[in-house]
């Protein structure tokens, strides 16, 4: 596996064993709801006012919660991604050809009716899908603008006919998880099918290279790559230009990953100076002013990803530093946690930044990282079982 140039891979923290592709995609799915589902409650408040409501160290935890919380569009987004697939993969398992961007297109426009906004009469009808009988997803949960307006256009977007050209919005991101957990395709592929169904609904490069790496990172931790090794290996692979003939990085996104990664740097880097302190134990982390400062709010999609990679890398386990955190310990719901209070505390676009951080924690550990009680907590969770167990047998798993 390439990493960057000049840099050393630190040593990725294991599951106790390695989990199934199965528990991959349940925890996948799931990570990525609770924390959209914890963030959503904060999502429009600036880190002042998280910290008037909670306290000093901000949200933490659904106990703080009392009305409880609700996951938001990206879980819906996310569901209805996977069932485009699963469309586009039955068709395939029965021997038929599909287009699989149509698919994911027309599922896609079953879930901006569920938001109360017409589909366009010029756009294909499709006849409904167990997804379209779960009344919890009929909520409308602050649905992006593009995500809205490239979909009401009733034109299948595409990268060469783009809807809303100058969008680069993090709704591409945020829903772009279940790409990497279909097994048996290339990279290539993994990246080509995120980023063609990105622009559906936003024609920025950013908006859809972003969402075609964060799904190579989810398609190499599943392949069993760890946290970072996966980061690298995506933007090792944009870097190169090896994902989509004639296109350049966009510079906005390689910057922000660079960040993220320079932030985070193995602890040996950290101490030697030549990487900035991060992980717990080997430096403290960012304040919430800094993470903005440095990586963004998350509105859009480079920065939300970086957020998310920064959460996620800034809080792994390293047992060769004493003075290390609860998450160091090895114990994975200690670092989904730790992860996911970094990806909501903050003045940003919190839902979104937590739920891509879930979506890569449960990519790597599984259903072992999610802890029983937040599970609890969440909204729906036999709808989100339901969408992860079809893809699971759809797929072999």
């Amino acid at each position: 596996m390439s990493t960057e140039p000049g840099t050393t891979p630190a040593p990725a923290p294991s599951p106790s064993a390695a989990p199934s592709h199965e528990s991959r995609i349940h925890g996948c799915l799931l990570g990525g709801a609770l924390g959209d589902s914890l963030g959503y409650a904060v999502e429009f408040d600036d880190i002042s006012a998280i910290r008037a409501r909670f306290g000093p160290a901000g949200l933490q935890d659904f106990s703080a919660l009392d009305a409880g919380s609700h996951f938001s569009d990206d879980t819906q987004m996310t569901l209805y991604t996977v069932d485009g697939l699963l469309e586009a993969l039955e068709w395939a398992n029965s021997g038929v050809g599909a287009d699989t961007n149509a698919c994911l297109w027309l599922a896609y426009l079953r879930w901006l009716g569920t938001q109360g906004v017409a589909v366009p009469p010029s756009a294909p009808v499709q006849p409904p899908r167990w997804i379209d009988a779960q009344e919890v997803l009929k909520n409308r949960r602050a649905p992006g603008n593009a995500c809205l307006s490239g979909l009401a256009t009733g034109e299948m977007g595409t990268v060469y006919r783009p809807v809303n050209p100058d969008s680069k919005g993090c709704g591409t991101v945020m829903r772009s998880a279940p790409f990497g957990l279909i097994p048996h395709i290339p990279p290539e592929s993994v990246y080509k099918l995120s980023s063609d169904a990105a622009s559906l609904t936003h024609g920025h490069p950013s908006a859809r290279q972003s969402a075609g790496v964060f799904s190579l990172v989810i398609h190499a931790l599943t392949t069993g790559h760890g946290l970072r090794e996966a980061a690298e290996y995506a933007l090792g692979h944009l870097r190169a230009g090896k994902l989509r003939k004639g296109e350049d990085p966009d510079p906005a996104l390689v910057e922000r990953l660079d960040a993220a990664l320079r932030l985070t740097g193995p602890a040996d880097a950290v101490r030697a100076g030549t990487a900035q302190p991060a992980r717990p134990g080997a430096g403290a982390l960012l304040s919430p002013e800094d993470l903005v400062r440095e990586l963004g709010e998350g509105w859009v999609a480079e920065e939300a990803l970086a957020v998310a990679l920064y959460a996620v890398l800034a809080t792994v386990p390293d047992a060769t530093v004493p003075e290390t955190t609860a998450a160091a310990a090895g114990d994975p719901q200690a670092h989904f946690r730790a992860a996911i209070a970094v990806a909501v505390n903050h003045s940003g676009d919190s839902d979104s930044t937590a739920s891509i951080a879930g979506n890569i924690l449960g990519a790597f550990y599984g259903e072992e990282c999610l802890p029983a009680r937040w599970l609890e907590a969440l909204e729906a969770p036999e709808v989100i079982r339901g969408m992860a167990s079809q893809l699971a047998a759809v797929t072999g798993a």
